[in-house]
Parts: C-alpha cells; structure tokens; sequence
C-alpha cells in the first residue's frame, strides 16, 4: 500500500476557548499539511483526544477533513477500543466511503493475552470493509502486542497491512523488520526513533510533530526512505530538541502548544489533559522561533 509511505499525521482537535470545536483551525491544519508534504492524515487518534469527544463532535471532524482534504491526500480513521463487539458496530456504522484505512489499537486497561489481542483483531479484520493497520502503544494500553502476535496477524489477514508500532522499543522494531511478510508496513509511532526505523527497513511514520513542521519532517523521512542517512539525521537532529519538549508533559499538550506558537491554533485541551506549563510553552516557544 504506497499511499501509506512516507509522513502521515495524527491529528489535532484544536479547541476553542470555551472548549468547542475550533473548525477553522482545523481547515488551516490541514490545508498547512497538504501544502507541506505530508503523505496521508490520521483522524480521530489519540492525539486528536478522541476518547473526550462526542459521536456527533466526531463525525463533525471527519466532515471537516474530509471537506478540506478534498480527496487530495489518502485519510486513516481511527476505531479502536477494547470492547470488540461495539468496535465492529462503530466500523458498521460508519460512512467509511472516502476513508482508505482503519488505525485500531491494541485493547487497553483490561490486559489481554496475547491469545485474546490476536482475536481481537481477527474479529475485528472479518468485519472490516477497509484494510487494517494495527496500533501497538504500550504506554497507553498498560499491554504490549508483542511481535509475534503481530506478524501472525499480518500472515493470516490480508486487510491487515500495517502496524504502528509506538513501545519505543529498538528491539521490537527489529524483529518485526527482520521477520515481517515483504507487503506487511511497519510505520513508526514514535518520533524520535522514526529515522532509524525508516533506515532499517520501515516504511515511514505516523507522527505527532510532523503535523506542526511538515516540511522538515516529511523532507527528514523521504531521505530516509531513499537512504541518505546523512543528509536525514541533519534535519532530525534540526528537529530533536522539539521533539522531545512535545512529549515531556502530556500529548497533545506539547503539540498543541507548537501551533500556538506558530499562530495556526490555540492550545485548549479538555480535561483530564492540561494545558502544557508556562515553562514548557516558553522552552517550545524558543525552540519553535529557532526553527523559522
């Protein structure tokens, strides 16, 4: 699947004051991307703080992108949980018609086996009318998907295509490269290890910060992707500070946080996320201002 090459975005809800949907922000978010290289979008991930907004506040978004994407860019949307059964009834149930791909994540809080992460997905894969990457984040679920669950997956369900792959783990990296069917995409969803994977073998990012400094970022994974390791790592090491300060406090905070200091959103989060501390935002500002 080539459209999933290169930087796709996990996308931002930017909020109003009063903690509405700022639709305009998001239309200029978008149109920023497009304009700046980015390969494909991720709507209503965790970064977007899907988990606080409403059925109909989501199907608001996708309208919004949708709308503003125009069919330019390929569009990923996010449908994950650990109810299985009311994941299929979300998937059934929504107007998947411009949509190319389904991000779904590893159950979290309730800690399956692997056994149970495996059919998780392979109920989730037969009620699918759209292929499938898999989101492994350890982080967030308290459960890892461990690489052999993965690359069985990948083997036995042909609308499973991807995995972003986000436990910051080198080694996990490796053995899905290493042992992955040749049309399986490993994507990294950690942006600060996504040069090295895309180096290795892996087929490119679904980033945080890209969304805020396309041009550097997407520019840092196209030379990865073509092997010019030298010329890459001097825009990620352009970038690396940033990448960091994002992810200190809270995601999106820090995200959020870099719009605001480009002046292309606010940086409102909805509770239980705060806005990042006056500390951070100066450091993001500095590095941001840098950046220009």
């Amino acid at each position: 699947m080539t459209k999933f090459l290169g930087t796709g975005v996990a996308l931002i809800t930017p909020f109003n004051t009063d903690l509405s949907i700022d639709h305009n922000a998001l239309d200029t978010i978008v149109n920023f991307n497009i304009d700046n290289g980015t390969e494909y979008l991720v709507i209503c991930g965790t970064t977007a703080e899907s988990v606080t907004l409403t059925k109909q506040e989501k199907k608001d978004v996708i309208t919004t992108i949708k709308k503003a994407n125009n069919g330019r860019l390929p569009l990923v949307l996010g449908i994950g949980g650990n109810n299985t059964a009311e994941i299929i009834e979300e998937i059934k149930a929504t107007d998947l018609s411009d949509i190319d791909a389904i991000l779904s994540v590893s159950p979290y809080y309730t800690k399956p086996t692997q056994e149970g992460v495996y059919q998780h997905f392979k109920a989730i894969s037969e009620a699918s009318p759209k292929p499938i990457i898999l989101y492994n984040v350890p982080g967030r679920t308290a459960s890892n998907m461990l690489p052999t669950t993965t690359l069985r997956l990948a083997n036995d369900f042909k609308n499973i295509i991807a995995i972003k792959e986000a436990g910051n783990n080198v080694g996990q990296y490796l053995q899905l490269l290493k042992n992955k069917p040749d049309d399986f995409m490993i994507i990294s969803g950690d942006d600060d290890l996504a040069l090295g994977v895309v180096l290795a073998g892996g087929a490119g990012v679904i980033s945080v910060l890209g969304q805020a400094l396309p041009k550097d970022f997407t520019n840092m994974i196209r030379l990865g992707l073509e092997g010019n390791a030298k010329e890459a790592y001097k825009l990620h090491f352009k970038l690396m500070d940033v990448t960091a300060q994002i992810f200190e406090e809270n995601n999106p905070a820090g995200i959020k946080a870099v719009f605001q200091a480009l002046g292309l959103a606010q940086d409102t989060v909805r509770l239980p996320l705060v806005v990042a501390s006056d500390a951070l935002k100066g450091k993001i500002k500095k590095s941001v201002a840098l950046l220009k």
